[in-house]
């Protein structure tokens, strides 16, 4: 069989949309560098990334391939696993979302933890967007879900989301990604159970859009 026979299967005819989606995937870290393997695996390969970030060894519990790269650049290091990729390396922040143009582009994938950054992609991308919310602190996969941002609940970062967007009149609805799994520390522990499965709920929430 050949490499993507066996997503062929499941997907049929709908496989030529995998492969002419146009994506941008903000942010490469323990869950978007699980969503771009994902998707890579499964036939899509016109994909942008942006990350501004190198490796480092705390990066090596949940962050695709970052044990191979430690000082590189993350986002120069993936071109050599995918190498269709395009990459830019950018800071996300909110001026950065405000000046960017994102319209050749089919979806706006979220991975990033810039609060503001989010807000302005909210704002501007709600049409084609999938948001993550945080995955760390968290040790249970099962408690993921998907839903629109109104519905999404037990995060406390998301509250503040939904609290911001009010504040700045936003009524419109996008998918997000979130659990609703209580803390377990203040800290910022992170388990790859829960970041690399946030990272495959967001692909195939992806894939599902792609096929319409």
């Amino acid at each position: 069989m050949g490499k993507y026979d066996r997503v062929k299967l499941l997907v049929g005819d709908d496989f030529v949309k995998l492969e002419n989606a146009k994506i941008i995937l903000l942010g490469v870290g323990g869950v978007g560098s699980f969503c771009l393997d994902c998707l890579y695996r499964s036939g899509v390969k016109n994909i942008t990334i942006v990350d501004f970030d190198t490796y480092d060894d705390s990066n090596q519990n949940r962050q695709m391939w970052s044990e191979l790269h430690e000082g590189e650049l993350k986002v120069e290091a993936l071109l050599k696993h995918y190498p269709e990729l395009k990459i830019i390396n950018k800071r996300i922040d909110e001026q950065w979302v405000w000046d960017f143009n994102f319209d050749e582009y089919d979806l706006v994938l979220d991975a990033i933890d810039d609060r503001n950054a989010k807000l302005a992609l909210a704002q501007k991308c709600y049409k084609k967007l999938i948001s993550s919310f945080g995955g760390a602190k968290r040790m249970d996969p099962t408690k993921i879900k998907v839903d629109d941002i109104w519905k999404s609940y037990g995060d406390k970062f998301g509250s503040k989301i939904r609290y911001e967007l009010k504040k700045r009149g936003f009524k419109k609805k996008y998918k997000v990604i979130f659990s609703h799994e209580e803390a377990n520390i203040k800290e910022k522990g992170s388990f790859m159970g829960v970041t690399a499965a946030f990272g495959l709920t967001m692909c195939g929430e992806a894939m599902k859009k792609i096929r319409g």
